[in-house]
């Protein structure tokens, strides 16, 4: 029974890559909450949406603020086009960041992912079609992103993105799943 809880836990935070925030003014909650999880969808689903790029949104009243940072530029534009044909969205802001062209950070992201995936306590993180733990590298600079499932894990990814020959500093953003309150 708890390994299909834990096998659980990981789908959903598998699927919740790509996290949303649904904001209505006129009280049709239902259907922003519908339109903003196409836009996550269409995102989620983007081609070469990959481990080293990260995309969050914003929606409030038909506007959807597009956020993060990616490897491709044609990523950005792309990701801007599919929020656009959604039904329900009035208007795109892209404010995705494209990280620079480098062999030095192509380099430290393969070392990174190998570091922290190679991790036996992390390598669940790496299954389904989108892996839940991004990482994101800028100058030498690695931020981790995604969802854990506690501190632990949290700790490891840390410790192991660190270790990684050439990393300047890492910014561990990955956040812990709260679990689910047991039922009686």
């Amino acid at each position: 029974m708890k390994l299909n809880k834990l096998t659980q836990t990981i789908l959903t935070a598998a699927l919740a890559a790509i996290p949303f925030t649904a904001f209505a003014a006129n009280g049709s909650m239902p259907d922003a909450a519908q339109t903003a999880e196409k836009v996550r969808k269409e995102l989620v689903t983007l081609p070469f949406y990959g481990v080293f790029d990260n995309l969050w949104f914003e929606m409030n009243d038909g506007m959807v603020t597009l956020h993060g940072a990616v490897t491709r530029p044609t990523l950005k534009t792309s990701a801007e086009r599919v929020a656009q044909r959604v039904a329900g969205v009035t208007s795109v802001v892209n404010r995705i960041e494209v990280l620079p062209l480098s062999n030095f950070d192509d380099g430290i992201r393969l070392r990174v992912l190998r570091a922290v995936y190679g991790q036996p306590a992390l390598q669940r993180y790496q299954l389904g079609a989108q892996p839940s733990i991004r990482i994101l590298v800028k100058n030498g600079e690695v931020t981790l992103e995604g969802i854990v499932l506690n501190d632990m894990e949290r700790n490891i990814a840390n410790i192991q993105a660190n270790a990684v020959f050439g990393v300047f500093k890492v910014n561990n953003n990955l956040r812990v799943e709260k679990p689910a309150a047991p039922k009686a």
